[in-house]
């Protein structure tokens, strides 16, 4: 099981690297225009900094021909490192491109999944990870828990090193229910990770067992016996 987290935002990752057990960040067009006009390699290179060289990194390209995705591709592992994964989208030009990245060595990302199909296909030109977007999938009456479960046992009868990488959530059950359908990964947006740890229920526990142990102790902790 691992957890990602979807930002490109230097302040959340620093923030919730101390809080949750983490191991790469994956950013998009989308999630990149959130943070305005950056000077793109240098914030990338920040980025690494802040998560180490241990955790992944997810960066995806942004022109819609094949030859040019690879062009990027090789523009992206020089600037940033040859562990860097490429994202690309699951059409024919980025198929072709993945096809190809592969079998020169590249690390890929296959993302903007949302059929089987999509998702066989690239897990077949031997992505690293295939990121179907779960949110989405439900928002066109596609059973995102049924494409997933098909994906993880694609993988295991046919012994294939991808990952399901889950990504597009808009509430934590959606992510719960990512990962009890097979997905190895998830990508999450830091904003709800944390909201997560903020159930008024998890709130009373605590302040309640504060109340209880000073009720008895007063001020006192464990490091004063």
């Amino acid at each position: 099981m691992e957890l990602m987290f979807d930002t490109a935002n230097l302040d959340d990752i620093r923030y919730c690297t101390g809080i949750f057990p983490f191991t790469g960040i994956t950013s998009n067009p989308s999630i990149l225009k959130k943070e305005g006009r950056l000077e793109l390699v240098n914030h990338f290179k920040e980025v690494r900094n802040v998560i180490g060289n241990h955790r992944s990194l997810h960066v995806q390209v942004t022109t819609d021909k094949s030859e040019r995705m690879v062009e990027e591709a090789y523009r992206l592992v020089e600037k940033l490192g040859k562990d860097l994964y490429i994202k690309i989208p699951v059409n024919e030009e980025g198929l072709k491109a993945i096809n190809q990245l592969k079998n020169e060595g590249f690390y890929i990302t296959a993302t903007a999944i949302y059929t089987m199909a999509q998702g066989d296909y690239a897990i077949m030109a031997g992505a690293d990870y295939i990121a179907p977007y779960y949110n989405r999938m439900e928002n066109i009456n596609i059973d995102p828990e049924r494409v997933i479960n098909h994906y993880a046992k694609v993988i295991q009868t046919g012994n294939y090193q991808t990952k399901i990488l889950a990504a597009s959530f808009k509430n934590i059950g959606q992510v719960m229910r990512a990962f009890e359908s097979g997905a190895h990964s998830a990508t999450v947006d830091p904003g709800l990770l944390r909201t997560s740890l903020k159930m008024p229920s998890i709130e009373t526990a605590v302040t309640d067992f504060k109340k209880d142990w000073e009720a008895i102790y007063g001020e006192k902790t464990f490091l004063d016996i």
